[in-house]
């Protein structure tokens, strides 16, 4: 990855069109942040679409947790969400042992294809963190990891991120989930170009996206790059 990418959580349209204002490079449209990040509709899309040129990508989940009993369901959105606009996709599963669930992420990396997708933080709740990594790193069209190091967030997966990103394996972290000011000057010394935001750029779940606040993490994310 040359330069840096800022990626922020979009629920709606007001969201996306402030995130572009503040200076994101794309957006990760989900529904629902009480569970965590759901699918959004369909509608949620395209009207996204029309409003704002940042690529989306798109959240695939129907549930809050990392199981697998939705990739059919999942897989029929493809296309419909694809066409409303979604630029690429946000997924990935484990099995009831914490193990990633290679058959069912590539059933919807299948389902997806050709277009990008990012394995979301379901690489940070596995039983074996670095087994994990290993099982998803060299999926095809894999275009991010959005891990934290940690499940309690990145204050605690600080020393993670930087042994996967020692691995060879900075190119592929999108470094989110309570990321805060603080950790960029240090992430990005071990390599990592690509943030995640959601919470730190509003005031909470039920205010929209501050475009102030995102012009703060571009100058930030940007000064040393």
């Amino acid at each position: 990855m040359t330069g840096s990418l800022l990626e922020v959580i979009a629920l709606d349209v007001r969201d996306a069109v402030a995130a572009e204002q503040g200076g994101a490079d794309r957006l990760e449209v989900v529904a629902d942040m009480a569970a965590d990040g759901l699918s959004p509709a369909t509608e949620t899309v395209a009207a996204i679409a029309r409003e704002c040129r940042l690529p989306q990508m798109v959240m695939l989940r129907t549930e809050a947790n990392f199981g697998a009993d939705s990739v059919d369901k999942l897989s029929s959105q493809v296309k419909e969400l694809a066409e409303a606009g979604a630029a690429g996709f946000v997924f990935g599963f484990l099995d009831a042992d914490g193990a990633v669930d290679l058959a069912a992420t590539e059933t919807l990396i299948h389902a997806v294809s050709p277009l990008p997708w990012t394995f979301h933080r379901a690489v940070d709740h596995a039983a074996d963190i670095q087994a994990s990594w290993r099982a998803v790193r060299l999926l095809p069209n894999l275009a991010t990891v959005l891990t934290a190091g940690s499940p309690t967030g990145v204050a605690d997966g600080l020393p993670v991120l930087k042994a996967r990103a020692e691995a060879g394996d900075a190119g592929l972290i999108l470094a989110g989930g309570g990321l805060r000011l603080r950790h960029i000057p240090t992430l990005l010394d071990y390599g990592v170009r690509a943030f995640h935001v959601g919470s730190a750029v509003r005031e909470s779940w039920t205010t929209p996206v501050d475009a102030r606040q995102v012009s703060q993490w571009r100058a930030l994310i940007d000064r040393d790059v």
